[in-house]
């Protein structure tokens, strides 16, 4: 039996389909803001058993019951809120005082009589805030339901107290206005990406408790003008890129990464959004004024600054503007020996953390993981950070040669030896296809964690190669767990978590970590492609079409979303315009999309020829994707004795193996299964 509640531990707990997250963190916002405290879950990324302890320890705690009923929630056969429904519904079966403790509200005109909710629901009062929008009188309702006359008055009520007639309680139908028409519409902007997933820190929790099976519909993106300064987080902050005023403008990678280490160190905040460097640096060279770009971040300050660089001198400047009238909160200019350049950083960061009066995980100043006592050897690991980012054959090489020289000057420098580790298992996917290169990056990784057993870094890279090279899913998920423990803002651990969760077939969790790497990183070309090709895969073709609308907003002429663009182009039929979409690249997308697309076109000749120089050029380091080329020309003898290459070359590829939709023909064949078994995949 539940116990009646004592002593609350939260106050309102507020239930909700995933979909309607945004609407949820509206409710709660205007809650907290009049000073109720409320549960949400949107705590670090986590699920199993212990998430449904705190799920239902949460909800036999808590003083009201907030179900947020719409379209969404039709169908309680679908959706992590089911369990929270049920298990407030059997609390008000079994004390008495309770069955007066939920308050259900409606999003929008979904009528409660005709929706799967609990029969508790119908026996007290609605109320409908369309789209989340939370009026001063519904806030002043909880306040007065929280009251202890209001406590004392249920518990003595009981039974008298469920007798609300189900006429009264039914719903009320949302009025219809412009406004909310408006904001039902699809508007393919880029700040449909924030409006959906920009939802900082607790978006990911939904997606991963929701359970969804492959092929849920997610609710339409809500556009810009939907979003407004009291939907922001007030404690939220984006981290510009710092301008190089040095007299030769050469210093471009090291007031970026300047930026960048102050990004990293605010992150650490618990209670502090902070978007992600992809998403941040993505207005480096724009005219967009301060309020356009912290609306399409979905942040309430903005940090920028400069820095100019003359030998061993260093001047940086910095000032935190919030965003909704200009004013300067505060600003400050150092000039310092470059030697100092750490202090600078760590100042600056709680200056910021003091002005927003944001909460630290101890009393303890934020310092930089990423220090060193040579600041060559910083130099140089900004710059590989730099290369790195670009993710290209190209710059690989030139990353991991800059993190080398980075050691060479700091041997004990353990930041550069994680990226020692990442750059060389990125040159031999891309590059060389060399097994030493691997053996490096292990040792390299290994030795990061040695130097710096608290930082992600060395986690993080060990847990790639163990996934990708060693093909060690266990091994790889422990790292990936214990980086996100270390940091659970991580956006590169949450993005490879979730491509090792799909690879083991884990893909309503997979598809949580990579949205919340996106709520973390609304503008990242990267995940939105990992995202996207996944939906493809899953067959959730409306969900992946939105993913490419976004990326042909961010980055139309990047290879990612070439790739994407046309694979589903591909994957629809319309292989005359995915020939016409891989054209545009001019390189590994080029011969293996336009081989497939002109397969399906009927032109042998021309599909060989783009095969044959894949062949020629990619066979050590793209036997994967020349297995996809034959699996989808149906030739199966062909396209298994690439991927059994692919196994024995340690392709990276391979960890797409379960859900690659391309290989769905080859699902029955037993060479199919027995090579999913090789990969421990069964």
């Amino acid at each position: 039996m539940i116990p009646p509640v004592t002593e609350p531990s939260h106050a309102v707990f507020l239930s909700y389909a995933s979909q309607d997250a945004e609407a949820a963190e509206r409710i709660c916002e205007a809650l907290r803001s009049a000073g109720v405290e409320v549960w949400i879950d949107q705590s670090e990324l986590r699920g199993g058993d212990v998430w449904d302890r705190q799920i239902r320890k949460q909800i036999h705690d808590c003083a009201l019951f907030v179900p947020i009923v719409s379209a969404n929630t039709a169908s309680r056969h679908e959706g992590y809120f089911r369990l929270e429904w049920d298990l407030a519904d059997q609390r008000t079966h079994m004390i008495a005082r309770d069955r007066a403790f939920i308050v259900p509200v409606c999003l929008d005109a979904t009528p409660g009589a005709g929706t799967d909710v609990p029969e508790s629901f119908h026996r007290v009062q609605w109320t409908s805030l369309p789209g989340g929008d939370t009026p001063p009188a519904f806030v002043e309702r909880i306040r007065r339901l929280l009251s202890p006359e209001a406590v004392h008055v249920s518990a003595e009520a009981g039974p008298r107290a469920a007798a609300v007639s189900h006429a009264a309680a039914a719903p009320p139908q949302p009025a219809s206005s412009p406004t909310t028409s408006a904001q039902t519409q699809w508007v393919p902007l880029i700040i449909a990406a924030v409006a959906v997933i920009g939802l900082g820190y607790f978006a990911v929790d939904k997606f991963v408790l929701s359970k969804h099976e492959p092929g849920t519909k997610q609710a339409p993106a809500q556009p810009v003008q939907a979003i407004t300064q009291a939907q922001i987080p007030e404690k939220s902050i984006a981290v510009l890129p710092f301008v190089d005023m040095s007299e030769k403008h050469d210093q471009g990678y090291f007031s970026d990464g300047l930026a960048e280490e102050l990004l990293d160190l605010l992150s650490q905040v618990p209670d502090l959004r902070v978007p992600a460097r992809t998403s941040s640096f993505y207005f480096k060279g724009r005219s967009d004024d301060i309020a356009t770009i912290a609306g399409k971040l979905r942040v309430a300050h903005l940090l920028e600054g400069s820095v100019r660089r003359s030998g061993k001198r260093v001047r940086v400047t910095a000032q935190l503007i919030r965003a909704d009238n200009g004013y300067h909160l505060w600003s400050k200019t150092y000039d310092r020996d470059v030697s100092d350049i750490f202090q600078v950083q760590d100042e600056i960061a709680n200056a910021v953390v003091s002005a927003l009066k944001a909460q630290l995980l101890s009393s303890q100043p934020l310092a930089s993981r990423h220090r060193t006592d040579n600041t060559e050897a910083y130099a140089q690991f900004l710059l590989g950070n730099q290369l790195r980012e670009r993710d290209t054959p190209e710059s690989a090489p030139q990353a991991l040669e800059a993190y080398r020289r980075a050691v060479a000057l700091d041997p004990n420098y353990a930041a550069a030896y994680s990226g020692v580790a990442d750059a060389e298992w990125r040159t031999v996917d891309f590059v060389t296809g060399d097994a030493s290169g691997a053996q490096r990056s292990r040792a390299a990784a290994v030795h990061a964690i040695a130097l710096a057993p608290d930082s992600p870094d060395g986690y993080w890279a060990r847990g790639v190669l163990r996934g990708v090279y060693d093909f060690d899913w266990t091994g790889a998920e422990s790292d990936f767990k214990k980086a996100l423990e270390l940091d659970p803002n991580d956006v590169r651990v949450l993005r490879d978590y979730g491509a090792l969760l799909a690879t083991r077939g884990h893909y309503a969790e997979a598809l949580a970590a990579m949205h919340r790497s996106l709520a973390l990183d609304p503008l990242s070309v990267r995940a939105w492609r990992q995202l996207g090709s996944l939906q493809l895969d899953l067959g959730q073709m409306t969900e992946a079409k939105e993913a490419e609308q976004h990326l042909t907003v961010i980055a139309p002429e990047s290879y990612l979303t070439i790739r994407l663009v046309g694979t589903i182009a591909l994957a629809e039929g319309r292989a005359a315009d995915a020939l016409a979409e891989f054209r545009k690249d001019s390189g590994l997308w080029d011969l293996i999309g336009g081989a497939m697309a002109e397969h399906t076109l009927g032109h042998a000749a021309a599909s060989q020829a783009a095969l044959d120089e894949l062949i020629r050029t990619r066979a050590m380091t793209a036997a994967y994707q020349i297995a996809e080329v034959y699996a989808w020309r149906g030739e199966r003898d062909q396209a298994f004795t690439w991927l059994e290459r692919g196994y024995r070359q340690r392709d990276a590829g391979m960890t797409y193996l379960r859900h690659d939709h391309i290989f769905a023909p080859l699902r029955g064949d037993p060479r199919y299964q027995a090579l999913l078994k090789k990969l421990n995949l069964v």
